[in-house]
């Protein structure tokens, strides 16, 4: 990042930047920006290599074959159906990169992985022009891209194969392409993709994986961008106990064949990250295609939930969120169980998320620290408040609960600001007297 950004301690940092505190309250542009953006590193067949790359839920849709080559109904699509439910977008990043390219005398697929190996190319003769060829690339028996050429260098390269300009066109019922692979996935390969991700804005990322180190790089991952950078999302993982707010720590497994037990990752973090900054989780039905094991008695959910483990149970015939929790469960004089709560966590990320933009695009350098440079951010910072309390997210709001100081410096400003989140009811405590 360019800019600072984080909390602070003391009025001691160096990057200029928005460096924000959520703490308890000690007890025993104004505008809001969307959710629904999820980041997640992929076991994949095919696909862009090295990079991480924007798919829309529309692009999911209607370029399924291109992007991931599979159609977007077909059944290796299933965890990203799941996610999509309620994810707006996601930043996908291929795991199995560093694997190989299948090939053969006429072209070389454009992506590695095993997928090219369902690749091959059919020439036959034109029938009107008999001096031309038709080229035809196949995906298994699906016709990808089709052209007319007299000779390989004029053919161009389509989204699944780049031709080989030297090449003699022959008659070919059809010549497939071999020798794909996909790459390792290890600890360097997610890594390559955390370091990646630091470079976007994403409102959860999740990791499909049972191995303990790797869903504890994520939490780390998660941990040290919102602490030192500001960066606020939270990590989705499974089975892996945190003690904090940032981390959504899935607990069901998922018991379809040939797919990771940790697969409830795909649609929790899509939910995570679609959920509406008013909104909760809480009670809400699973909607997905996988098989969850929700074999848990009264005793054990009520284990999980002290725990800080987001647990989904089965409600008559439904499958449903026990509760919208993260894997925070040591409370303090800061952080009180609030925190624990993903609608707060919400609440808090979009504030300052927010401020942060506005601050670095409206004011940084370009406001003068003075009475009436404080008061327009003051009345900014207001404004962006009473619009999260139209919409209850935050209740009992005034305006004397934002005060806008100088700070140690000329060049800084110091920012008390109290808020009141609201939760979705989750307890119903009735007595009824009858007479």
């Amino acid at each position: 990042m360019s800019l600072g950004g984080g909390t602070f301690v003391t009025q001691n940092k160096v990057l200029p930047g928005a460096y924000i505190n959520f703490i308890s309250a000690i007890s025993a542009s104004e505008s809001l920006t969307d959710r629904g953006i999820a980041a997640i590193g992929l076991d994949l067949n095919w696909g862009i290599d090295g990079e991480i790359f924007e798919v829309t839920n529309a692009d999911f849709k209607e370029e399924s074959l291109r992007i991931f080559g599979y159609e977007y109904t077909d059944a290796k699509m299933k965890g990203l159906r799941d996610l999509f439910l309620n994810a707006k977008m996601l930043y996908a990043y291929k795991l199995t990169s560093n694997g190989e390219k299948a090939t053969n005398e006429y072209a070389t697929a454009k992506h590695s992985g095993t997928r090219g190996n369902d690749l091959k190319i059919v020439i036959s003769l034109n029938a009107d022009e008999p001096d031309n060829f038709d080229v035809k690339t196949y995906l298994g028996t699906l016709i990808v891209d089709a052209q007319t050429v007299a000779t390989a260098d004029k053919l161009v390269a389509n989204d699944f194969v780049k031709f080989k300009s030297d090449a003699v066109l022959t008659v070919t019922a059809g010549t497939a392409l071999s020798n794909g692979s996909n790459g390792v996935i290890d600890g360097a390969s997610h890594t390559a993709f955390l370091a990646k991700a630091e470079s976007y804005s994403f409102n959860a990322i999740g990791v499909i994986s049972t191995d303990d180190e790797v869903n504890g790089l994520y939490a780390a991952y998660a941990k040290r961008m919102r602490d030192e950078l500001g960066v606020k999302f939270q990590a989705v993982t499974y089975h892996k106990a945190y003690d904090y707010e940032g981390v959504v720590n899935v607990k069901n497994k998922v018991i379809n064949a040939g797919w990771s037990e940790a697969s409830l990752v795909y649609w929790v973090t899509g939910i995570i990250a679609g959920c509406e900054v008013n909104k909760s989780n809480l009670n809400k039905s699973y909607n997905g295609e996988f098989t969850i094991d929700t074999n848990y008695t009264q005793s054990q959910l009520e284990a999980a939930i002290k725990a800080g483990e987001f647990t989904l149970h089965k409600v008559g015939p439904n499958v449903r969120v026990l509760a919208d929790i993260n894997s925070m469960v040591t409370i303090s004089d800061t952080k009180s169980d609030i925190f624990k709560e993903n609608q707060t966590i919400r609440v808090i990320d979009q504030i300052a998320n927010d401020i942060a933009v506005l601050f670095n695009t409206k004011y940084l350098g370009a406001i003068p620290n003075d009475a009436s440079g404080r008061i327009s951010l003051w009345s900014d910072v207001v404004k962006h408040h009473k619009a999260l309390q139209n919409i209850r997210a935050i209740e009992n709001f005034q305006d004397s609960d934002v005060v806008i100081t100088q700070g140690a410096t000329k060049k800084s400003v110091v920012v008390s600001d109290v808020v009141t989140v609201v939760n979705a009811m989750g307890q119903l405590y009735m007595t009824v007297t009858v007479q």
